[in-house]
């Protein structure tokens, strides 16, 4: 039998599917009107500029197909935004 026939484990399944999908889609651009800063970029140069306006630090890394502002992950100190 498999471990996904029963239809609660089934609906548990797709709800933690849902929930980091969902999570993962936060990362990229936080709720509307949420105040919130982004913290991953699809270009160097928007990071850059994330980084000097909303992280205090300077420069921008590579994560995944993305950029996030600092030069090192972990490094901005700003507007109390972590990642």
């Amino acid at each position: 039998m498999s471990s996904l026939s029963s239809p609660w484990a089934a609906r548990t399944a797709a709800a933690i599917g849902a929930n980091l999908l969902l999570s993962a889609a936060g990362l990229a651009a936080p709720a509307t009107g949420s105040g919130g800063v982004p913290a991953l970029y699809p270009t160097e140069a928007e990071a850059e500029k994330a980084a000097k306006l909303h992280f205090n630090c300077t420069g921008a890394h590579k994560m995944g197909n993305q950029w996030m502002p600092c030069a090192k992950h972990g490094d901005g100190h700003g507007s109390g935004t972590s990642h």
